[in-house]
Parts: C-alpha cells; sequence; structure tokens
C-alpha cells in the first residue's frame, strides 16, 4: 500500500521524467564525459559541450511548449449515468510567438476521461477541437476532474508533465438503460393505465355492451345487429392516465445498494412514462411534483440525481385521485396504514411485490 502511495505522490509531483531514449543519451554523456577528462582531448571536450547544449535546449523548449495551454471540457446540458455522451475537448494555446508541438492529453486518478489524445501541432494563438466520449459511472455531483498534459518534443530525452485540475458542477442523473425487472414493470404498470383509463378519446379501445344514459352516438350498429343487443364503441380517454411514484427515504444502512436500483428505476419509469405522453407525479417525503404542470421531467431526474436515503422519515399518505401507483419501499408494513392498498409495492425481498397478493 505505501509503494502505491509514494507511486501516486511522485507522478503527481515529478514535473519531468527521463525516457530510455534520455537514459541512453546521459550514459553516452558520461562516457563521453569520462573520456575527455581521462585523455585531456579538446574533441572530446567539444563532443561534451554540444551534448550538453543539446540536454539544456531540449529541456527549455519542452518547457515553453508545454506551458500556456488552456484546457475546455464542454459537456451536454443532461448526462445519466452509465450512458455514454459527447464531450468536446478544446485546447488553445495562449503562445502567440510559438507554437507548441507533440501533446499529449489524457484524465488522471479517476477522471471519467480515460482517452489517450495526441495533438501534433498547435499554433500559436489557435485553438484545436476534438470530441471524445465519456461515460459517468455513477450518479450525484462531480466537480472536479484532473488532466495530465505531456511532451516529449523536441528530442524525447525526457516527459515533461502539467497537471490540471479542473472545476466544474457536472449533475449526473441517474442511469436511465433497463435493468433487470425493469421493463417488466413498466410493461406492467402501462397495462393496468390502459386498463383501468378509459373513456372519450380519439383511439379505439374496444366495443362493449350499452349503459344506461350513454349517447346513442357511439352505437356500433354493425355489432348491435350481430349480438342482437345494443353495443358502443369505447375509446382512449383524451387526457392522458396518471402515473404516481412514490419514494420512500427511510431505508436501513444494509439496504442501501437497494435503495440505488430503487432510484435507478424511480428515473427509468419517469423517464419511459413522460416520453409516451403520461402524467407522472413523483413523491418522496419532502419533494413532489406533477409532470407536465409543475415541471418536467428533467425536475425529477435533477431531484433523483442527489436524494439520499435516511435512517428515518415519516410515511407519506397516499393522494385521493385516480391513478397507477408504484411505491419503491424497504419496509411494507409500515405503509399499511397510509392508503397504499391497490398500488404496486416494490419492496427489497420482492422486488415487484403486490400488496394485493
Amino acid at each position: 500500500m505505501k509503494r502505491i502511495e509514494i507511486k501516486q505522490w511522485l507522478e503527481a509531483r515529478v514535473r519531468e521524467r527521463v525516457t530510455s531514449t534520455g537514459l541512453v543519451f546521459l550514459l553516452a554523456m558520461a562516457l563521453t564525459g569520462f573520456a575527455a577528462f581521462a585523455s585531456a582531448n579538446n574533441l572530446l571536450f567539444l563532443m561534451l559541450a554540444a551534448m550538453l547544449a543539446t540536454l539544456l535546449v531540449s529541456s527549455f523548449v519542452s518547457r515553453i511548449g508545454i506551458a500556456g495551454l488552456e484546457l475546455d471540457i464542454q459537456l451536454p446540458d443532461h448526462i445519466a449515468a452509465k450512458r455514454p455522451v459527447a464531450a468536446k475537448v478544446v485546447l488553445r494555446n495562449e503562445k502567440n510567438w510559438m507554437p507548441s508541438f507533440s501533446i499529449r492529453l489524457v484524465g488522471v486518478e479517476d477522471s471519467v476521461f480515460t482517452t489517450d489524445l495526441y495533438f501534433p501541432v498547435i499554433p500559436g494563438g489557435g485553438s484545436i477541437e476534438t470530441t471524445v466520449e465519456v461515460r459517468f459511472g455513477r450518479r450525484g455531483l462531480r466537480t472536479e476532474d484532473s488532466f495530465l498534459f505531456s511532451s516529449r518534443f523536441p528530442f524525447g530525452f525526457a516527459e515533461r508533465r502539467a497537471r490540471v485540475t479542473m472545476k466544474r458542477d457536472v449533475l449526473v442523473y441517474p442511469a436511465l438503460e433497463p435493468q433487470g425487472g425493469f421493463e417488466q414493470i413498466l410493461a406492467d404498470v402501462n397495462g393496468e393505465a390502459e386498463t383501468r383509463f378509459r373513456g372519450r378519446g380519439h383511439d379505439f379501445y374496444r366495443i362493449r355492451p350499452y349503459e344506461m344514459m350513454e349517447s346513442a352516438r357511439h352505437v356500433d350498429w354493425r355489432a348491435t345487429a350481430h349480438t342482437g343487443e345494443l353495443q358502443v364503441r369505447e375509446f382512449a380517454r383524451e387526457q392522458e392516465h396518471l402515473i404516481t411514484l412514490f419514494l420512500d427515504l427511510e431505508v436501513p444502512r444494509e439496504r442501501e445498494e437497494w435503495f440505488e436500483q430503487a432510484v435507478e428505476c424511480c428515473a427509468f419509469l419517469a423517464w419511459r412514462c413522460i416520453q409516451s405522453g403520461a402524467r407522472v407525479r413523483f413523491r418522496t417525503q419532502d419533494f413532489e411534483v406533477l409532470t407536465p404542470v409543475e415541471g418536467d421531467v428533467y425536475v425529477i431526474l435533477k431531484y433523483l440525481a442527489l436524494v439520499e436515503c435516511r435512517h428515518r422519515a415519516a410515511p407519506l399518505r397516499n393522494l385521493e385521485e385516480e391513478s397507477v401507483a408504484i411505491v419503491f419501499t424497504s419496509s411494507p408494513r409500515r405503509l399499511e396504514d397510509c392508503d397504499w392498498n391497490n398500488a404496486r409495492i416494490l419492496a427489497p425481498d420482492h422486488w415487484a411485490f403486490t400488496a394485493e397478493d
């Protein structure tokens, strides 16, 4: 462990590292110097002076070449964990009079930028842009990333390095990709919503027997003649169905990993349901929003990006409204008196456990 820490400390603080080519050059220079002093040969002294001058010029040019570089990383406004996104890398050379040659750029430590970028030349006062694919491993607020500039120009005797830390707040949403069981939960929710929410829309739903006080304009005369009883056409409701998502924040320590899965499932359901046009009411003990009336899906995703579980939180009662309710809780018994009887309860022991079973 100490060896690893020492190596990391050296990599972070040593700005110049001698390469294998440089070691060969230093060995040749040492042998030349030894021969020059041993033989008092002026020609060998001239060779030694030339080699020393070459080494000094190489270090000076390398130092100037890597100086004055400015890095800018441009990311999309909305980023989800575990999903690749395109990041725009802009490298500017602030030196108006001198270009920079053979520059390498790579992210260090836990940076999400793992691609090794190489820039052959950056003109003086100019800039170069490129696009790389990055992937954030988990949700949350990322405040900084570390990068390492390096160059072996001009002779490759040493690698000059400069470390840059960019401080920028990047909000990463939970993963929106489906995991095990997520697609089945979504299918069940959509099926229940289509069954429960039917009415007078434009999309045909089914033919059913006529009920008292209904308008005659919806009677299907062909089906009536075929069955001998009045039949009406039923259509999907014009107002989109309502999905209620409730995330219970009270989670014991041993269930914190499950809580992360619940957060990702909430994000997945909210994203897919709102994309399909449904209304979604998302609730926790300290947050509530109805989309699209009070906000869009990104309001929910921003909250889920930063939400943390608690070891104590009061149970929340169900609202008296017609909706398809999905409850994420680590303890279903806490909600027995909160009118969630018709809700689909998703708990750690039974990921798709239903309270009606």
